[in-house]
């Protein structure tokens, strides 16, 4: 595959927090290293989860990769056709009254004999996500549709992480993330999208490739309806007769004596499900015990059971 491609664009959130230690930041960054070392420019949008600003960058110091670490404007040629990238670091403060600006920042009508291209990690009008499909609209953090310019052939943007295009005055190319995150991403295909430009201003071309993404179940249990053994034989069944990198959530519901809570704590599921498996129980009721004269008080052993990498 990387062959096929001349330059590669990282939508954002390299990282799902702001300050990494350095070895993690040293494992995300080395693939982007290595396409770079194949001599084709790598280009990254600081995203929200990394606070607009990536972590450990000098690890990315390489004449090959471009951080649009401040509004900016990166013109590189690609088999005889000059392609301008243009994007700004996400933008925490009111992106919809900035937008306009950000993009003037970037100088992207410096380059007029090239085509343009506009990077960001943000929200535009119509785009979608979730099982009810929720439509961002007028937030402030949300960019407004008719602010997308068409002197860019195409808008590409991480943050969004359902795969969309947006048909705006400039397409709004949205990959989506390569791995689910949420149960909310159960059911979406996952993977990256290419994009084919050529020297005439009207061609334009993307395709979804899709990857392979780790297998998402829902489960629920009643407690009222099954002693102790026999809620330990459901669950042990559900771990048995997923795939092993599966990432599962079970969710037990009624009132749970003794040996219930024995059966869903850390210390007996932890060394049965397998190592690469996400498996959460989650009691209906919450993590707390009933006594025998109904009282709450917490249960400080019992812990959100997520095990796996």
């Amino acid at each position: 595959m990387i062959g096929d491609v001349d330059l590669v664009v990282h939508g954002g959130d390299v990282f799902n927090r702001s300050a990494p230690h350095a070895s993690v930041a040293h494992q995300a960054y080395e693939p982007l290293v290595r396409v770079a070392n194949q001599g084709i420019p790598v280009f990254i949008v600081p995203g929200n989860h990394e606070r607009s600003r990536l972590p450990h960058a000098r690890l990315l110091a390489h004449r090959n990769i471009h951080v649009f670490d401040v509004p900016r404007t990166v013109v590189v040629e690609i088999r005889g056709v000059r392609v301008a990238l243009s994007g700004f670091p996400y933008e925490r403060d009111d992106v919809r009254t900035k937008f306009a600006d950000l993009v003037e920042q970037t100088r992207w009508h410096d380059c007029r004999d090239a085509r343009r291209l506009l990077c960001i990690h943000h929200c535009v009008e119509g785009a979608t996500v979730g099982p009810g499909d929720y439509t961002f609209t007028t937030a402030s953090d949300v960019i407004r549709a008719s602010d997308i310019s068409q002197n860019f052939s195409a808008v590409l943007s991480g943050h969004i992480h359902r795969h969309q295009v947006l048909a705006l005055d400039a397409p709004i190319l949205y990959p989506g993330s390569i791995e689910r995150t949420s149960f909310a991403e159960i059911d979406e295909p996952k993977g990256f999208m290419m994009l084919e430009l050529d020297a005439d201003a009207g061609a334009l071309q993307w395709d979804f490739q899709r990857l392979p993404a780790r297998p998402m179940q829902r489960h629920e249990l009643d407690a009222s309806r099954l002693d102790a053994a026999a809620l330990e034989r459901s669950i042990l069944g559900i771990i048995a007769d997923a795939p092993a990198d599966a990432v599962i959530s079970v969710r037990v519901s009624g009132d749970l004596t003794d040996a219930h809570w024995r059966v869903i704590s850390p210390a007996y599921l932890r060394p049965r499900v397998p190592a690469t498996m996400n498996f959460d129980v989650t009691p209906a009721s919450g993590f707390v015990r009933r006594t025998p004269v109904d009282r709450k008080r917490p249960e400080p052993s019992i812990q959100h059971a997520l095990f796996g990498d």
